[in-house]
């Protein structure tokens, strides 16, 4: 009923979609800034800076996983997974299931040395899911970021 495919040019307005849906489901609307253009130019430039898998039902894509490569310097190169997201419809049908395996299988086949993800802390459903399947789920390790206003202000 699903096929997964590696993403495509042609694809970016429906990834784009869904991860305003994404955005949506984690009540951060208004954080999406990235266009449907940079996703063109960023994963299917002349230097791709992400990878996407989609999943399609009857032609149309109802789920995407977005990932890249990232290194450890104490395990080698790595695999890490942006998003994964469903379309709200296709929801519990076993379409996240697919794409998350479908990724496992290919982080394999790429030699990475592990592949890392993260879930916010009230998403029940998906923490079930990766516990379910075995994931670690570390409590250990604090998530630390800086906004692109607080880049430009470390170099003044």
């Amino acid at each position: 009923m699903y096929k997964v495919r590696k993403a495509t040019r042609e694809d970016c307005p429906a990834i784009f979609a869904l991860i305003k849906e994404l955005a949506k489901f984690e009540k951060a609307e208004d954080e999406v800034e990235i266009t449907v253009e940079q996703l063109e130019s960023d994963g299917f430039g002349p230097n791709p800076k992400f990878s996407c898998l989609v999943a399609e039902s009857q032609g149309e894509a109802v789920g995407a996983a977005v990932y890249y490569s990232k290194y450890s310097t104490w395990k080698g190169s790595c695999l890490y997974l942006e998003d994964l997201v469903v379309e709200k419809s296709q929801r519990r049908k076993g379409v996240g299931a697919i794409l998350f395996s479908t990724l496992v299988k290919e982080a394999g086949n790429l030699g990475m040395k592990r592949m890392s993800w993260q879930v916010l802390q009230w998403n029940e459903t998906a923490i079930a899911f990766y516990k379910k399947n075995n994931a670690t789920l570390d409590d250990e390790w604090i998530n630390c970021s800086f906004n692109e206003q607080q880049l430009k202000e470390w170099g003044k």
